[in-house]
């Protein structure tokens, strides 16, 4: 049978209630007397009742990350894995659980976000800017829950914290990568028209090619499903246009893979004719061949500042609202080295 409280009283010679206050860090204790409880607790491998202890100080040590999932591919994608790695490790840097939660409507019109706010079962929330809405917002807000948003809630009139990659820039940046090597009639592959990440990555891309005197065509932007065979799909149609594209840029790897492959069928040289970035480093894209140029996000970095906001909103509920966004950068690859080539003599 596993220790209780009153056994390490007990056995250190102090009173239930002093072994309830080192554990919870407060009132005043001698150094002594700590360290005594403390070794006995070692001796005896206890380990305290997380549950009393929510109970008694109204914290659970939890915090949940909802997310918008309808398909087993969603948890396996670079940018789910890295984002959890990075909310986890802050969580475990500050002696908070994780609880992962689709936030989908379940039976009885309600969602196990719902469940696990209004039970009281963790202290703050990280929400994924598709699943949030002007209701839920407000009812967060009326109860002073802490929760931070991942992605740029604009649809919103609220003053929120959220924190976002900085996907205007990232397609900006693709732009300019590719007309420095030598690319200028320039496609844009989205994996949909309606997220906010994908529409912002297209204003950067039409900002760029305006600021170099680059037209914007609506034809060379297109929305896909985000899978390789869409990719190859469209790519073949555009090849096949009286002015075909010389560059690609795609909003994931799925895409950009299905480019690489329209290449190569349709007998295109990548990147002697044609040149391809991805958006999302993965090792998909530095192994294929050629190895893909990438617009690195760092979703390790969005977790890592999500949870930091929410934790310390945790401890602070005065604490005024932050915004974040993450920067980009371009990671070449041989996919658009065309001028590097022509230099090498190639």
């Amino acid at each position: 049978m596993s220790a209780t409280i009153r056994d390490v009283a007990k056995a250190a010679g102090v009173s239930s209630s002093t072994v309830s206050r080192i554990i919870n860090n407060k009132g005043v204790i001698s150094e002594e007397t700590r360290d005594r409880v403390l070794k006995v607790m070692k001796k005896l491998d206890y380990v305290p009742n997380d549950t009393a202890r929510s109970f008694a100080n109204g914290s659970t040590s939890a915090i949940a990350l909802v997310i918008d999932v309808i398909e087993a591919r969603s948890f396996s994608n670079n940018f789910f894995n890295n984002s959890v790695f990075g909310i986890e490790t802050i969580a475990h840097e500050n002696n908070f659980n994780l609880i992962i939660t689709n936030g989908h409507m379940q039976k009885g019109n309600t969602t196990s976000a719902d469940k696990l706010v209004f039970g009281k079962k963790v202290d703050g929330i990280i929400l994924p800017n598709s699943l949030i809405s002007h209701t839920l917002i407000g009812k967060l807000n009326k109860i002073r829950f802490p929760y931070v948003v991942l992605g740029d809630p604009r649809m919103l009139d609220a003053d929120n914290s959220w924190v976002d990659i900085n996907n205007v820039q990232g397609g900006t940046l693709a732009v300019h990568h590719l007309v420095e090597n030598g690319y200028k009639n320039i496609a844009f592959l989205s994996s949909g028209s309606k997220e906010i990440f994908n529409q912002d990555r297209i204003t950067g891309y039409s900002r760029a090619l305006n600021e170099l005197g680059l037209p914007v065509l609506k034809e060379r932007i297109r929305h896909c499903n985000s899978d390789v065979g869409s990719g190859l799909d469209v790519m073949s149609r555009m090849f096949q246009a009286e002015h075909p594209p010389d560059a690609a840029i795609c909003s994931d790897y799925y895409l950009a893979v299905g480019a690489l492959r329209a290449a190569r069928q349709n007998g295109i040289p990548v990147p002697e004719a044609f040149g391809i970035i991805s958006f999302d480093n993965t090792p998909v894209t530095e192994l294929s061949e050629p190895s893909i140029t990438t617009v690195d996000i760092d979703t390790f970095g969005l977790g890592e500042q999500a949870a930091s906001i929410l934790i310390r909103k945790i401890k602070d509920k005065d604490m005024s609202s932050r915004q974040i966004l993450i920067s980009t950068k371009i990671i070449e690859r041989e996919s658009t080295k065309r001028n590097r080539r022509r230099q090498d003599g190639e």
